[in-house]
């Protein structure tokens, strides 16, 4: 069996049918979503509605989190306040629902999903290097923890000299951002994981993002959230 792991889409609908054309090419079986499904981008009730529609299991963003409640966004800079309070305005009673009832953790498939961290995953805080990761592999159990947040891809193990997957190793897995990369690279990112062959792919590819860009600025948000997305910065 194999799935896909996508994280923070970030309201950005063009960037997540791309990813969907791609995981339909390669007949995934399973979708797993680490979180920040909205937010930033112009489209939040329609990539819920997107992800509803796939039957995706999801899990909670910090994103989500301060639409919902606001007060999360105390600590976030001035385009992200204003781009969640923005959303929260956007959001269906439906999707609130929707996004209130989302877990924190998913252990499936003997694997651990969070958007953050595992350890308290309601804090929010980063993993960014092999430093940062070894902190938190006493936190779950599973062979692999995936996760997203900082928006930039990366595998770390647990003996911290590995790069690639490898069955009989532990790994904190970050799939980076389907919607708002963070690495210089503007392309979307995710990740496929072949539990049978213990296998991962991590996934980059192109999408309209002029389309997306236009789209944030007629939406009256900043238009730096959607001078960023040409630059992956």
């Amino acid at each position: 069996m194999r799935i896909a792991i996508i994280s923070d889409i970030h309201a950005n609908l063009e960037a997540l049918e791309k990813a969907f054309e791609i995981i339909d090419y390669k007949k995934i079986d399973r979708v797993y979503c680490l979180g920040d499904i909205i937010g930033y981008g112009a489209n939040p009730n329609e990539c819920v509605a997107a992800l509803l529609s796939r039957g995706v299991s999801a899990i909670i963003g910090n994103h989500d989190k301060a639409a919902l409640d606001l007060r999360v966004a105390a600590q976030f800079n001035r385009y992200a306040r204003a781009a969640v309070e923005w959303t929260a305005k956007q959001l269906t009673q439906a999707n609130i629902e929707y996004l209130s009832n989302l877990p924190y953790t998913i252990v499936a498939d003997d694997c651990t999903f969070v958007h953050a961290t595992p350890d308290k995953p309601e804090e929010w805080n980063y993993i960014v290097s092999e430093y940062d990761a070894q902190e938190f592999f006493e936190f779950f159990t599973t062979p692999i923890c995936w996760v997203g947040h900082s928006h930039v891809s990366g595998v770390f193990c647990e003996d911290m000299k590995t790069v690639e997957v490898e069955k009989g190793k532990r790994y904190i897995v970050n799939v980076g951002s389907i919607g708002q990369p963070r690495n210089g690279d503007w392309r979307l990112s995710f990740g496929i994981f072949d539990l049978d062959e213990w296998r991962y792919e991590h996934v980059v590819s192109e999408y309209n993002v002029a389309l997306a860009r236009k789209k944030i600025v007629e939406a009256g948000l900043p238009p730096y959230l959607g001078d960023r997305l040409l630059s992956g910065m």
